[in-house]
């Protein structure tokens, strides 16, 4: 079977609940999209508001205090909310690239190794099985092995070490200053070899969210070597089925999983900065129209709130005095720019009980965007 672009757009919508809001719990509705990146407090939060029905923040809320839902370092070494359950194998078909990444490079500049961490990750967890202020976790580190090594062990260590970001503060559960808090109890992470049944648990629930996708795509969403994505996707001959992409490239997908029709209508949204859609791909352009990648996916990684129209990113968005302001990189429908404004008077109602002025500080990009048509929704 092949499968057309547009067919690979509306399975992305269809399995990231943006055909529809569907009525689940925050809970299951984090479980359903995999993982919420989680860079910027208020995205995760914007993003369920995109996918639930009646979604209440409070809830989110709820999840992140009682940690069935959990803010930690994982795939592509960035910040995720993923479900509880779902963290222990996440984190360990991470382990590889978090052992490369971080006891590499800023640590192993301190004089510091691995077998360091090794010793030090096992006394880190047991000060951390109660939340801990990134402040009181350097003066830990600077205790044990020196102020002069400390920054560097600390900037290797809070994202190598099996940790989640407890929750310190309103309007969106974390402040500026993260706290730290061990994320379980079990044996500490050592080496670097893959663990196969997480890595492959990875894969299934990256494909229940995401697929159709190749290799490169799963790559690119972990940020995990090619050669073990092929491996694990060997060892699930009967798992997973195989298609065939537009560009004649393999992809795999869960046998029977949501595969709308091309033409199945998709409703306007506004997107959260780094929602994952935009970032779940090797090839962005699924969603992503190329000309627009650079306006919206910056090169220090900023990655903007965007307007979806049909399945596809037509422009940002950001929260002004009076309202949204939404930017169209491309001329839009009366009917397009109607749904849009109900959107923005959702999302108005949303960010004035939390923080209207969400996103402010990214507002310098928009000065570099070209010149295109903005309205005040």
């Amino acid at each position: 079977m092949t499968m057309t672009v547009r067919e690979l757009n509306r399975a992305t919508l269809s399995r990231q609940l943006l055909l529809e809001r569907e009525p689940l719990s925050v809970a299951d509705g984090v479980r359903r999209v995999v993982a919420l990146q989680a860079q910027h407090p208020a995205s995760p939060y914007l993003a369920l508001w995109n996918r639930l029905t009646g979604f209440a923040p409070a809830e989110l809320d709820a999840g992140f205090t009682g940690r069935s839902v959990v803010k930690a370092t994982l795939m592509r070494i960035t910040l995720h909310a993923v479900h509880a359950e779902d963290y222990p194998a996440f984190r360990a078909a991470m382990q590889p690239t978090l052992y490369a990444s971080r006891l590499g490079f800023r640590f192993a500049a301190t004089g510091l190794t691995p077998a360091d961490a090794d010793e030090l990750v096992p006394e880190l967890l047991a000060f951390t099985r109660r939340p801990r202020t990134s402040a009181q976790m350097q003066a830990w580190v600077e205790e044990r092995i020196g102020a002069e090594k400390k920054d560097g062990a600390w900037w290797g260590l809070k994202a190598y070490a099996p940790l989640h970001h407890a929750p310190t503060d309103a309007p969106w559960s974390f402040g500026p200053r993260p706290s730290f808090v061990a994320a379980g109890a079990g044996p500490a992470p050592t080496g670097r070899a893959v663990e196969p049944q997480a890595l492959r648990t990875l894969i299934l629930r990256y494909l229940a969210g995401f697929g159709p996708a190749s290799v490169a795509d799963v790559a690119q969403f972990a940020l995990v070597r090619r050669a073990f994505v092929r491996q694990a996707l060997s060892a699930l001959d009967g798992a997973v089925e195989q298609l065939r992409g537009p560009d004649g490239v393999t992809l795999f997908d869960l046998p029977g999983a949501s595969r709308p029709p091309a033409d199945t209508p998709a409703p306007p949204r506004l997107m959260a900065m780094w929602d994952s859609i935009l970032l779940a791909y090797a090839d962005r352009s699924r969603v992503i129209p190329p000309a627009y990648r650079p306006l919206v996916i910056r090169r220090n990684g900023d990655v903007l709130p965007t307007l979806l129209v049909d399945g596809h990113v037509a422009g940002v968005w950001r929260p002004v005095d009076g309202g949204i302001e939404a930017t169209a990189f491309h001329p839009l429908s009366p009917a397009t720019w109607d749904a849009l404004a109900t959107e923005a008077r959702s999302l108005t109602a949303l960010l004035g009980d939390r923080e209207a002025a969400v996103y402010s500080r990214y507002h310098h990009w928009w000065a570099k965007l070209p010149d295109a048509e903005v309205r005040l929704l």
